[in-house]
């Protein structure tokens, strides 16, 4: 168990959160949200003990082992993988390490061969003859190969490192898991196998995500930082979603007599309940949401972006056309003979790999002419481009945000622009800030303004959902679930593709591609997680 007592953290110019009383039980896993720079890693790093409260304190069981997954991707260079992956239960590292060194010793007295027992009894207490086999599971599963096991740390891509740094929390059973941003940088494979082991892990888990549907799938509990409180809400981030937009119409109904609420309330939970997995999560959810009452659903503070892009015109039969697109970069081939045909509703999802993908909407924009093959847009389109790579409309540019969206805009009032700021929840002096300085999210919402002053038939998006909170993820979503008229995009987020697309195309490796007309989990279900 982990008790939060009275817990407060303040800066001199504000109060981050305040008389925060929490209790986490083992057998659970509870997802940190909370708007972008409410205090979701600071709370994890007060948790692990990185960093001191400002009043109140935490309370852990002494014999409870803590493991947090580290975010520093250099700290084990001089490690070999198997090594760093051990690492994460490092009492068993040392005493692995003192009685080789014991061993290795040329004057090996009698001392030595009673300090020697004593480590091998613990070594043997803590499973440490099963540790090199262990630490390999691990990585294999996350898609670590046996080849690179012996390797140093120096040696791995970065997103090899995150999934070294993932088994490393992983491993050893500890009995608290800290994960702050767990499926950054992870494959489609290594996702699935991190819910997969979640799913079955009989600790506490506490989890920062901007993967809704990784919070859907492993959660049991959602821990809302928002406005100096933080609260404990029984389900997973649909649930807390849905609820809370349940509660905030009920407050509105106050005609309505309880015993309708109730039952409007049983009717709600029975829908969330009725989930097809048999995963240990998600019965222990749905024995929590069954005892659900009236007083524990609470309408939302949150405040939500407004996303909503206008047609500019009907499309007509021909849209777009990619004939025998190839594209080479430094001598490696990221795009091998591509052929498709886009049709009039189709919103297709681009996955896998990422350089490939950003070059052939690079290609289809006309911002890059080096490639073979062709492509033609239909007479009847005007597209709008979203890049990965925004720099170029920010890095020094002296202009407030009212003059910055003014450049993209054909009315030129300030109480239009201005309208166009509030919808992206830039509103009061907020919209007089110099677009130089904005945050990542800040600038991402920008853009989307900017894309949306013009109207459209087709729109092309690079990573949308980079840098922004949930909020702004799911107004996104769902103004692209609105959208009538052709969507080419590329995203990491789950549930964010498998809402918007209705075709997936899938370039390999090698190059080459798959193209599927089908949504994204049933994709997933072909060719993932059936082979």
């Amino acid at each position: 168990m982990i008790y939060v007592n009275n817990l407060g953290v303040r800066f001199p110019d504000r109060i981050l959160f305040d008389d925060v009383n929490l209790t986490f039980s083992p057998g659970n896993c509870y997802g940190v949200i909370g708007a972008n720079g409410a205090g979701k890693t600071t709370f994890l790093k007060i948790l692990s003990g990185e960093k001191e409260a400002t009043s109140g304190d935490i309370t852990i069981a002494k014999d409870s082992r803590m493991s947090i997954l580290k975010q520093d991707h250099f700290a084990f260079d001089d490690y070999t993988v198997l090594d760093t992956v051990i690492i994460g239960n490092k009492r068993l590292y040392d005493i692995r390490e003192e009685k080789n060194a014991i061993y290795a010793k040329e004057d090996f007295n009698e001392a030595d061969g009673i300090r020697a027992s004593e480590l091998e009894a613990e070594f043997a207490e803590l499973n440490g003859w099963e540790a090199e086999s262990e630490a390999g599971i691990l990585l294999q599963g996350l898609g670590i190969e046996n080849s690179l096991h012996e390797k140093y740390m120096r040696e791995l891509t970065g997103n090899e490192k995150v999934k070294v740094l993932l088994a490393q929390a992983l491993f050893g059973n500890p009995d608290i898991l800290l994960l702050d941003e767990p499926t950054n940088d992870l494959d489609i494979k290594a996702v699935l196998w991190l819910e997969d082991f979640l799913s079955t892990f009989e600790g506490i888990v506490i989890v920062v995500s901007h993967d809704r549907y990784f919070l859907n799938e492993v959660c049991t509990h959602m821990v809302d930082i928002d406005f100096g409180k933080i609260n404990i809400f029984t389900g997973n981030y649909d649930f807390w979603y849905e609820s809370s937009q349940l509660a905030l119409q009920m407050a509105k109904d106050r005609n309505k007599a309880k015993e309708e609420k109730i039952k409007e309330l049983q009717a709600f939970i029975a829908k969330f309940s009725a989930n097809k997995s048999k995963s240990k999560q998600a019965t222990s959810r749905k024995k929590l949401l069954d005892k659900i009452s009236l007083d524990d659903i609470r309408p939302s503070t949150r405040k939500y972006p407004f996303v909503g892009f206008t047609l500019s015109r009907e499309v007509g039969n021909e849209i777009l056309n990619v004939e025998n697109l190839t594209k080479v970069a430094d001598g490696t081939v990221l795009i091998d003979n591509l052929n498709f045909r886009v049709n009039k509703n189709e919103k297709i999802a681009f996955i896998g790999n990422e350089l490939a993908i950003t070059a052939l909407f690079e290609i289809l924009e006309g911002h890059d002419t080096d490639f073979e093959g062709e492509f033609k847009w239909g007479q009847t389109i005007t597209h709008s481009y979203f890049p990965k790579d925004n720099n170029d409309f920010f890095e020094n540019v002296d202009l407030n945000l009212i003059d910055w969206l003014r450049q993209y805009s054909e009315e030129q009032s300030q109480i239009y622009l201005q309208g166009f700021l509030g919808k992206m929840l830039f509103s009061g002096d907020d919209a007089l800030k110099k677009a130089k300085v904005l945050s990542g999210g800040e600038r991402v919402r920008m853009m989307f303004s900017r894309m949306m002053l013009t109207p459209s038939n087709a729109l092309i998006f690079d990573q949308p959902t980079n840098h922004l909170d949930l909020e702004s993820i799911t107004a996104v979503n769902n103004g692209l679930i609105s959208f009538k008229g052709n969507i080419l995009f590329t995203s990491k987020d789950h549930q964010f593709i498998d809402t918007i697309a209705n075709r997936i195309i899938e370039i390999l490796p090698d190059g080459s591609s798959r193209d599927k007309t089908t949504s994204y989990n049933e994709y997933l279900e072909e060719y993932y997680v059936k082979q």
